[in-house]
């Protein structure tokens, strides 16, 4: 999928995602592929706020998609909305190269212990 991540922290991710080879059969941004890149960001962002000894799993993610990607790259900005013991809840905004909003989506993560 091509994911970068440029800027790591359980507070705020910043990653970004070549569009080419990510596409539908119309050439346009996989809606899925947008999925991808908000829950990796949000699934590495949980994984820090869950710290040592304990493991964040995906529980639920839901995404709008405003606009379509044709080529260049999508970057998304995670940004951690709600940072407690057993849940952790990112929200996830998705641009394209002209910094026009592509998607916007909100992950939820269960954090348990590793054992």
């Amino acid at each position: 999928m091509g994911v970068e991540l440029v800027e790591i922290s359980a507070e705020r991710m910043v990653g970004r995602m070549p569009v080419k080879g990510n596409t539908q059969p119309f050439g346009l941004l996989h809606g899925g592929a947008s999925c991808v890149l908000a829950e990796s960001l949000g699934s590495v962002g949980a994984a820090l706020s869950a710290g040592p000894g304990k493991i964040a799993l995906g529980i639920e993610i839901n995404a709008t998609h405003h606009r379509a990607a044709a080529d260049g790259f999508v970057t998304g900005v995670a940004t951690r909305v709600h940072g407690g013991r057993t849940l952790v809840t990112y929200d996830i905004v998705i641009t394209d190269d002209r910094d026009r909003r592509v998607c916007t989506a909100r992950l939820t993560c269960m954090i348990r212990d590793a054992g």
